[in-house]
């Protein structure tokens, strides 16, 4: 360990964050490497080494025997200013080595709110944040995750973006970087050249041009790139690698335990869900491999918690199946066995029973709205009688702890609605009321909402979003009438929602303003503690743009979107057929009950495993 880094761990919080030296890790001899890889999570490593994407990504990348990918995380504010002071830049956690002795930068964006992170990642590594700014081919800086299904607000920064699922495309992506390196080509050849692997987009060979309203008039291609970028995905889910040999984090993070994958995309068509649109089509794992990976992953790193994740786990056809055959091994060793992502119209008591032998957790179900007019309208499949009934069902089999999820300011959202939320909550209390077989222990509901954020490559992408003021006052609204004692409310703060929209639904122009943010000290904002409302409002002032544009203003049908070069799977013209079914307040069948035509099979030779 470097001297300077000693000196300055004993002053800052949670110092195993920067050590590395995790049991699994994975170390490589530099003399047989010819292309490193930095793979960057813009936030704190508790966050990032829970999640899934990095851990496979990891891993895949290593199994080039001549790559060695390292993995950087930010810094929380405590042990950036020591560096700074003490002249440390962003190394990585293996090697310890700076990110500027790396061949690739590859960010994960999973969320917007993380862009001023990534500026302040590159700067602390001494690297220039904007694109045209990096003459030289390395090192090459690009991104992906979900957020990429609309890179335009990032890219000026990024040289590239990788759009879909990595386990493949990072590898083409990296052998062709190996080739231009060993080769001595010029950034501009390799860059027109990356271009022509499926899923890799290029902005540098994009223009995009606007209305003399403002507007955007549409991102169009320079010759000899494609006119549409099209998402990767693994064809073969049931084969595709998965890490059973994972890193063993030295201190606590956020999913402290294994996360098993069952499968890919959703049969739910909720209107509002961008994940449920952009990871379609559905792939799924057999119930035996399953077992095999989650007993091998726990084998190898020690958890005392397996998790069981997707979209909506409830909808896993082998679930029974999967759980007993994870139960025989979990049970004796007292392994805790998780089930989130249930829906409460396939709530299965005998399987809460079975994976709940160890440990027995509260229940979560997000119904999202309080009516069923409006559950109709954001084709959320869910009646309220379904929800009742499973909690009848959890009370009557000892649970006592229910949360509820909900968003505000959905479209077409009346009062009445918000008010149904209220009441809801109290048709829950009184169900256990009349079915809890202990009721001295009480009973916890908990109701959170959050405000609604149209995303791209939703039916909702062309519809507003309410207003802070108008948020807040059904909030209040809200509240005024959640009175019962074991009922509580939380809610989301209004300021972060409506950034998150304007950086969901940007253009090229937010770009700057990503940057001025930064400039004003910006950085690790999906944190509350340095959210800074004013310092976006100021930006988007000095930049010329109006938060409204982006927000409340309300898109036509025949508008150009900034992401409308970007092929996520699901037709532009689904998307608008899902719209004018919400108006209407007409449901859409999940995919086992009719395909609805997305166009999302199309990526996967035809098929859907639903």
């Amino acid at each position: 360990m470097d001297g300077k880094l000693k000196r300055i761990l004993p002053r800052v919080q949670k110092p195993a964050r920067y050590t590395g030296g995790e049991y699994n890790q994975i170390i490589k001899d530099l003399q047989s490497v010819d292309l490193r890889m930095a793979l960057c999570f813009p936030d704190v490593y508790e966050i990032g080494m829970s999640n899934l994407g990095m851990r496979i990504l990891y891993s895949t990348i290593n199994s080039m025997k001549n790559v060695w990918c390292e993995r950087v995380f930010a810094p929380w504010d405590d042990m950036e200013q020591e560096m700074r002071g003490a002249g440390i830049p962003l190394y990585a956690l293996e090697s310890g080595d700076p990110l500027s002795e790396f061949d690739a930068l590859g960010f994960s964006l999973g969320y917007e709110m993380a862009y001023t992170t990534v500026l302040n990642m590159l700067d602390l590594g001494g690297i220039p944040l904007r694109a045209e700014d990096r003459r030289e081919l390395l090192p090459l800086i690009f991104a992906g995750g979900s957020s990429c299904c609309n890179p335009e607000p990032m890219a000026q920064f990024m040289d590239l973006f990788v759009l879909g699922e990595g386990e493949e495309l990072d590898n083409e992506l990296l052998t062709l970087l190996l080739q231009a390196k060993r080769e001595g080509w010029d950034k501009p050849r390799f860059l027109r050249a990356a271009a022509q692997i499926e899923g890799v987009y290029v902005p540098s060979l994009y223009t995009a041009t606007y209305g003399a309203d403002g507007t955007l008039s549409g991102v169009t291609a320079l010759p000899g790139a494609p006119e549409q970028v099209t998402k990767r995905i693994v064809t073969d889910f049931e084969h595709s690698p998965f890490p059973t040999d994972q890193i063993v984090p030295s201190t606590e993070i956020v999913h402290d335990r294994v996360n098993l994958e069952l499968f890919r995309g959703c049969i739910r068509g909720c209107r509002f869900c961008q994940a449920g649109q952009i990871y379609r089509p559905v792939r799924s794992r057999s119930a035996e491999r399953l077992v095999q990976q989650g007993i091998a992953a726990l084998r190898s790193s020690g958890y005392q918690e397996i998790t069981l994740s997707s979209l909506s786990s409830s909808d896993y056809r082998p679930l029974g199946e999967l759980c007993d055959g994870l139960l025989d091994y979990c049970v004796p060793r007292s392994i805790g066995l998780a089930l989130p992502s249930l829906r409460a119209d396939n709530f299965s008591m005998d399987i809460m029973q079975r994976v709940q032998k160890v440990r027995k957790s509260g229940l979560t179900f997000a119904p999202e709205a309080g009516t069923q007019r409006l559950r109709d309208a954001i084709n959320k499949n869910v009646r309220e009688e379904d929800l009742l009934e499973s909690c009848r069902v959890a009370f009557a089999g000892g649970w006592n702890n229910v949360k509820l999820y909900f968003m505000l300011g959905l479209p077409t959202e009346t009062d009445e609605d918000v008010l149904g939320i209220a009441q809801m909550a109290n048709d829950v209390l009184h169900c256990w009321r009349e079915n809890a077989v202990n009721k001295n222990r009480g009973v916890r509901i908990t109701v959170s909402t959050s405000c609604f954020v149209p995303k791209p490559h939703t039916p909702f992408q062309w519809a507003p979003q309410v207003s802070r003021e108008e948020y807040l006052r059904r909030v209040r609204l809200l509240r005024e009438h959640m009175t019962a004692r074991n009922v509580t409310y939380n809610w989301h703060d209004a300021e972060t929602s409506e950034i998150e929209c304007v950086l969901s639904r940007g253009d090229r122009r937010i770009g700057p303003v990503i940057e001025a943010v930064w400039r004003a000290g910006g950085k690790l904002e999906a944190w509350s503690d340095f959210f800074r409302y004013e310092r976006w409002t100021q930006a988007m002032a000095v930049c010329g743009c109006e938060i409204a544009d982006y927000t409340t203003r309300e898109r036509a049908e025949a508008e150009a979107m900034p992401w409308d070069h970007i092929n996520m799977g699901v037709s532009k013209a689904h998307l608008l057929r899902e719209n004018r079914r919400a108006q209407e307040g007409v449901l859409s069948p999940d995919c086992r009950h009719g395909c609805v035509g997305c166009g999302a099979k199309a990526l996967n030779g035809g098929a859907c495993d639903v």
